[in-house]
């Protein structure tokens, strides 16, 4: 895969969910409230959740990203997937990093910008993706990797991380 191939799929998904989107929503009338119009004291709570949700999610996407490219062979974009199924680095605790990550960074940007409409999008992200992944990504991928993906899928939880890392060399 190429850099550009990486950064088009980059620049579509993540980025037009986590920059695009947000920017949009924030700007509309109505959408403005920047922290939530607490008093400092009581604001430190929700920078503290944003100082710590933005870089484990922008952590988890990264690694998932280039794992996808070295291991896999591909990008997170289902347009370049995969060549071969990644189960190392935070695949080894949970099926779905990557959508993790950006949910952490979506909810540091709602904790952030005090915007109901940022809620929303929040929300309506998490429900788009709880309804695609089973539906449509994962019935993809069994077609693609049958049986190893198929264990993978027993052993690691779509969501909530293992608390020991999954290994298809000790199982």
């Amino acid at each position: 895969m190429s850099a550009g191939q990486h950064f088009r799929a980059i620049g579509a998904l993540p980025f037009t969910v986590l920059v695009v989107v947000p920017v949009a929503l924030v700007i509309v009338p109505g959408g403005r409230g920047f922290g939530w119009g607490l008093s400092m004291p009581v604001l430190l709570g929700p920078v503290a959740g944003a100082a710590l949700a933005v870089p484990v999610g922008l952590w988890l996407m990264a690694a998932t990203i280039r794992l996808f490219a070295i291991l896999g062979r591909g990008t997170l974009a289902p347009w370049d997937p995969t060549e071969r199924l990644v189960v190392a680095g935070p695949y080894r605790f949970v099926r779905n990093p990557m959508i993790s990550g950006v949910v952490f960074v979506l909810a540091g940007e709602v904790a952030l910008a005090g915007s109901l409409w940022l809620v929303g999008w929040w929300g309506l992200f998490v429900l788009a993706n709880a309804i695609y992944i089973p539906l449509a990504e994962e019935p993809g991928l069994e077609e693609r990797f049958g049986e190893s993906y198929r264990t993978y899928r027993l052993k690691v939880p779509r969501w909530l991380p293992r608390l020991r890392p999954w290994s298809p060399d000790r199982d």
